[in-house]
Order: C-alpha cells, then structure tokens, then sequence
C-alpha cells in the first residue's frame, strides 16, 4: 500500500469522525505549537541579541561595578557594597596598561531635556560623559562633524556630540554642526551627529548627547560610578588584555590576594554565553509544556486509533478474507496514525512559527525559520505516531477474519 493511499483513507477517517478527529488533531497541534512558537520565540531574540552585540567591536571589554546581566544566585549584599569604580581608577589604569587601546569612561549622568532656542526635547535625553575613543568603543559612526579631540578632553571643552533623534528633534529645517544646545541651562556646542543606529528591545540607541566627562566632572562631580570600555585590538588578544586589566584593577582598588574581584568584566562573549543559560531554560520550559500536552494528545490518537479499529472490524476481516497479511493490517492502521499526528504537527509548526515572529515583528528584527524544530517537530510526530498507534495496529491485526466478518 503506498504512503498516498494510506493518507487518503487517512483523511476518510477523519472527515468521517469530524468532532472527535478535530479535537484529536486540535491537541496535536497545540502541542507542537507550544514548543514551536517558543523555539521561535527564543531564536528570534537570540539572534537579535548576537546582531546587537555584534554592534560593539568584539575585542571591546566592559569593566563595571555590577554584573551586566543578572541571572540570580549572586550574592546581591557584597556586590551592592562594593567601592564605585571612579575616573581616577580609569585614568590610572590607560597609564599602568601596556597592551589596552581606547581606554575611555562610559556614564549616563542625567536623563533630561535639550534645548535649542525654541525647540525642546522630551525630558529623556541620556547626557552621556566620554572621551575621544567613546564612539568606536560604542561602534559610533560620525555622520557629519568630527570626533572628540584629546584637546577637548585635556581642556574640559564645552563641545558635544548628538544623536540622531537629537538632531531630528531639534534641527529638522536647519543644520546642527556648529550650534549652541543648552542642557539643565548650560551651553554646549556641537560638532559632530552621529549616524542613526535603531533600535534595541524596542529602546532606541539615538537618543543621546555626549560631552568630554572632563566637562561633566565640573558639573556633577568627579568621584561618581562609571564604566570603563577597553579595546583589546583585536579578539586574539582579548584574554591577555582581561588578565592585564584584572590584575591592574586589583591593585589600584586595593583587592587583597584572597579575596575576589569587586568588578566585573564582560565581553561580547561571556554576555552571549550568559544569554544562552537564560534561553536554554526558555528552552526548556517550551518542550516541557509542550511534551506534556502532546503526552495527551498521543493518549488521544490511541483512542481515535481503537475505536476506528472497532468500527472498521467489518473491513479488516474482509480484508483478510481476500487475502490481506497481518503486516499489511498493522502497516495500514500505523500509518493512519502516523498521518494524523503529521497533519496536526504540520499545522502546529506553522502557527507556532507565525506567533513566534511575531516577537521579531516587535522587535523589528529579522524573520528566522526554526528549520531544525520544525525537522524535529515532523520527526517527533513520526514517532509519536508509532508509539500510541502500534498497539491499536496490532490489535486490528489480530482480530479473527470469520468473527470480523461477522460484526455488525
């Protein structure tokens, strides 16, 4: 009997049993769609998460008082009383450091209006203090004007760097270079706009202005937390630069040997490592919850299987009367099975994979397809079909052909 064959009588079977069919193949589908659309789901944002990291070099290191990500399980009374990480320490650290590049500050001071004349932006504005290496290390592009000079950083200048939503939102009929913007009442002036760069999780990334953090140290104080972004110079030397900035760091914060690091350090790769703890329980949770409903949604395609066996037992004996093998019986009602937990499982991968894009829609990311969950959600149906079919197979085989012949 060939696999078109068996499918037809397959469908037969369902439209002749359309309420119980239905509800069957419906807890089919729900299942795969389950483990579907989180997959889906958790491909959408690990591939945004990987794009938007790629967005910093990565030979970038992230020196911070806190963890980047919190996972839980930390120690949450130590790490809060840790000493902040201040300017001084990361001005000692470009001087002590021989294989760093770029070393620079990376601190939002306020959140806050910008003015220019009569216009005015919204109260969230990041006022961000850097130096001449703050755009690479943040992978900034200049779109008109220039970069930060050490000159501007040696002499506190009252220069600034903006945005892309600052300039939209301040100088749409006019060119920004070379204005004055006032931010909480003092001036600064702009040479240089960067290139827009998106959005993150829904957050846009050009909604800023940023100054030399020598300016900004004469307005909200020197001794303040920052962090310290540091440029290995290329990822091969990225965990000989790490050691070199531990051990620096170490001795200019007064580390004792015992103890261990009050900072932490990320980089692109220990944050996507991080990243892959959390979605690999997302992960599972998804094959749980759907494991679970498709544990019942096999109990339901044996009973669908038993009870056509029941019905159909004028048929199969008919079917041995003419010369019909157990094999063939049992190959008939498995395959049945097989199909209606494809049908379902077909129709699961696919609303399943609709929803979860659905994440990469509001994320305004890219569509992915879970090529290897939709192979494994065809493989798995397969063999849920042949576990809770067989034994309704084999029952049908070995029914006696004069007494099925005789039930009516």
């Amino acid at each position: 009997m060939n696999i078109v064959e068996v499918f037809r009588q397959a469908i037969d079977s369902l439209r002749a049993n359309k309420l119980r069919s239905s509800l069957t193949l419906l807890a089919i589908a729900v299942g795969v769609f389950a483990i579907i659309s989180a997959n889906t789901a958790v491909l959408v944002l690990d591939t945004y998460f990987k794009d938007t990291l790629s967005l910093m070099g990565g030979d970038v290191i992230t020196v911070s008082k806190f963890p980047a990500i919190n996972m839980g399980g930390e120690n949450w009374d130590e790490i809060r009383n840790r000493k902040d990480i201040t300017v001084d320490q990361m001005e000692r650290l470009h001087e002590l450091s021989r294989q760093a590049s770029e070393v620079g500050p990376n601190r939002t001071y306020r959140t806050t209006r910008v003015s220019y004349g009569e216009e005015e932006t919204e109260p969230n504005i990041n006022i961000r203090g850097g130096n001449q290496y703050y755009l690479s290390n943040n992978a900034y592009e200049i779109e008109v004007g220039r970069n930060f000079s050490a000159e501007d950083i040696d002499y506190s200048r009252p220069v600034t760097i903006i945005g892309a939503d600052v300039k939209s939102a301040l100088f749409e009929q006019e060119e920004a270079l070379g204005k004055t913007i006032r931010v909480e009442g003092r001036p600064y002036t702009i040479i240089g706009v960067t290139e827009a760069k998106g959005n993150v999780f829904g957050q846009t990334l050009d909604r800023f202005v940023v100054m030399p953090y020598s300016t900004l140290e004469g307005v909200y104080g020197r001794n303040q937390n920052i962090g310290i972004q540091v440029r290995a110079g290329s990822v091969e030397k990225l965990d000989a630069v790490i050691d070199e900035v531990t051990g620096i760091l170490r001795a200019i914060r007064k580390v004792s040997p015992e103890s261990s690091n009050d900072f932490e350090i990320s980089t692109n790769e220990s944050l996507g490592s991080v990243f892959d703890s959390f979605t690999g329980v997302l992960y599972l949770i998804g094959f749980v919850v759907g494991g679970v409903v498709l544990l019942g949604a096999g109990i339901g395609v044996m009973n669908i299987m038993l009870v056509s066996v029941t019905e159909r037992t004028r048929e199969i004996g008919i079917r041995k009367a003419v010369g019909a093998t157990r094999k063939a019986i049992v190959s008939q009602f498995l395959m049945e099975s097989i199909a209606i937990c494809q049908i379902g499982g077909i129709v699961g991968i696919l609303l399943g994979a609709a929803l979860g894009n659905g994440a990469a829609i509001w994320l305004e990311s890219g569509v992915v397809i879970p090529w290897s969950s939709a192979i494994g959600g065809v493989i798995g149906m397969t063999v849920v079909g042949v576990l809770f079919g067989v034994y309704p197979a084999f029952k049908a085989a070995r029914l006696d052909p004069i007494e099925s012949l005789r039930y009516e």
